[in-house]
């Protein structure tokens, strides 16, 4: 989700590792002959979602955004905060969205915010979103939040992991403490790698820790092709089951520098149907799985024109 030159490398080096330390290359394309036939699953039952950081396009384009929304099956919107759009925008849109049956999260979130002397940035975000909902209408109020914070691109994941881990939990028990206190679900990205990582002198994971404090997780399982989708997805899903934490699997449909593996980009929506229809098979079995979430509104739409 993030676009910076740090989170490219630093994703990279992830991808490569991950290959490395895996028994099979599960991110490869399988041959036909492999492909996993897909069973019949209600996906009507789980829930679609979507990032929208270009917020200021809500003040021009909101119905466009939400018709194509709807007929994308699209039940959740992550809308990115932005303290320059007027409120009344927000209100209109998620006043508009409710017809649509679409829920509307708010978002925010940077590597940074990982770090305890960022926790300004965190209050100043929790502080907007709690006098908005106390302002707004009942239905033109956010009804969860969403935070993308990724801190695997700082250079603290190398120099100083004991810290940067420590600090990340104080930051995120401080995001769920104020979430509470506004009764809002708070989810949160995760990598698909992140079980990989243990917390400092505890005998849990990165990610196990992260779904014992979040209401849901949104692992990012950037891969073109189902079963590669699922496989990476995997080892969090249990762990969600586990935890009993709600799971979404999310996939990537911008063009992306990290390979073509990672992405939709190039195959193209219906394609990608496809596969996600088989996704949702294979995923099935976990209680904790809830659905997709698919990165990001704009290159969803410009998938859907091709």
């Amino acid at each position: 989700m993030l676009s910076s030159t740090f989170r490219i490398v630093a994703l990279c080096l992830m991808n490569c590792l991950y290959l490395v330390s895996s028994p099979v290359q599960t991110f490869m394309h399988a041959p036909a002959e492999t492909m996993t036939t897909v069973k019949s699953v209600d996906t009507e039952s789980y829930t679609r979602a979507t990032w929208l950081w270009n917020t200021d396009i809500i003040r021009e384009q909101r119905e466009e955004i939400l018709s194509f929304a709807a007929s994308q099956q699209i039940h959740v919107i992550y809308l990115q905060m932005n303290p320059d759009i007027r409120r009344e925008y927000y209100h209109q849109f998620i006043r508009e969205a409710g017809k649509h049956g679409i829920e509307v999260h708010v978002l925010n979130g940077a590597p940074a915010w990982a770090l305890t002397s960022e926790r300004p940035k965190l209050s100043y975000f929790m502080d907007w979103v709690a006098d908005y909902q106390v302002t707004a209408a009942p239905e033109e109020r956010f009804t969860g939040i969403h935070v993308d914070i990724e801190p695997h691109v700082l250079k603290e994941w190398t120099t100083s992991y004991d810290s940067l881990i420590k600090q990340w939990q104080s930051n995120v028990q401080y995001l769920v403490d104020r979430a509470g206190k506004l009764d809002l679900p708070i989810t949160a990205d995760i990598p698909f790698w992140l079980h990989k990582y243990s917390v400092p002198g505890e005998s849990v994971t990165v990610s196990r820790w992260m779904m014992d404090k979040f209401d849901e997780v949104a692992i990012m399982a950037y891969r073109d092709q189902a079963d590669n989708i699922y496989s990476v997805a995997a080892p969090e899903l249990k762990e969600a089951d586990a935890a009993g934490v709600r799971a979404i699997v999310a996939i990537e449909t911008k063009e992306s520098s990290e390979g073509a593996f990672i992405t939709f980009h190039e195959e193209g929506i219906e394609y990608m149907e496809e596969q996600l229809e088989i996704v949702e098979s294979l995923a099935s079995q976990h209680p904790s799985y809830t659905g997709i979430a698919i990165h990001e509104y704009r290159s969803l739409k410009q998938l859907a024109e091709r």
